[in-house]
């Protein structure tokens, strides 16, 4: 029996800084008490480069100059994991909830990331795509090199952020940031040398998310959770922890 009730939003393209909004939101919500259940969101983002926890500007080889001039922005932002570069045939996967509500305990961060990249491998697999999992290293790795970047932040029991799975990116850009000591990102079209489809995508990801969670799918939407971007009061609970 599942063990979670699973609510998935499958948005298009969401502004990087809009999206942090829509994060802060959801993050405040499933924390509370009555408040929704674990949330899985789907979006793109495009022309921003965000830099997690493990990362530094040395990571992006891409001089300002040339940065301005392909109007691509650099963003530091609050989640665990290294620089990540964002652009058309990308897909954001996030989920929001409280570790109980997904049947781990409060404390158990390990079992969660184990869990998220476990979908996101099984994602992979399912789309045609050898995909393997590197011990010590976030994310999921092809031949060509990462195709899913994971990075979490955990505020109080409380998961939010998550994966950024290569469907089918130009890796120009990806070859110059450096994501992981193992290098930059590759992408699941380039792994197994024909087309793939973002809508394929989003539905495989969707079910196999689902299934490494135990998770039933209540609820599957199309849109922005709350179909705002305007923010709500930020969570009360401030400890957080940044993994990945």
């Amino acid at each position: 029996m599942p063990t979670a009730r699973l609510s998935v939003w499958l948005a298009g393209r969401i502004d990087f800084e809009d999206y942090l909004r829509v994060a802060e939101r959801l993050s405040f919500e499933v924390a509370e008490p009555d408040g929704c259940g674990p949330t899985l969101l789907l979006c793109e983002h495009a022309d921003v480069i965000t830099l997690g926890r493990l990362a530094s500007r040395r990571d992006v080889e891409l001089t300002d100059d040339e940065l301005q001039r392909m109007g691509i922005r650099l963003r530091f932002v609050g989640r665990g994991g290294g620089a990540v570069p964002h652009t058309s045939g990308q897909l954001a996967v996030y989920l929001f909830a409280r570790l109980t509500d997904l049947g781990l305990g409060e404390h158990d961060v390990a079992a969660y990331v184990d869990r998220f990249e476990t979908g996101l491998a099984a994602a992979a697999a399912a789309m045609k795509c050898p995909a393997r999992r590197v011990p010590g290293i976030p994310g999921v790795f092809g031949n060509s090199g990462l195709l899913a970047a994971v990075g979490i932040s955990v505020r109080r029991g409380v998961v939010s952020h998550g994966g950024f799975v290569n469907v089918a990116t130009a890796t120009e850009v990806c070859r110059r940031v450096r994501t992981t000591p193992q290098g930059g990102m590759g992408s699941v079209e380039a792994e197994r040398r024909r087309r793939a489809a973002p809508t394929e995508a989003r539905s495989v990801i969707v079910q196999e998310m689902a299934a490494a969670f135990n998770a039933e799918v209540v609820s599957l939407q199309s849109g922005i959770p709350g179909g705002s971007t305007a923010a709500r009061p930020p969570s009360p609970h401030p400890a957080r922890r940044h993994v990945g």
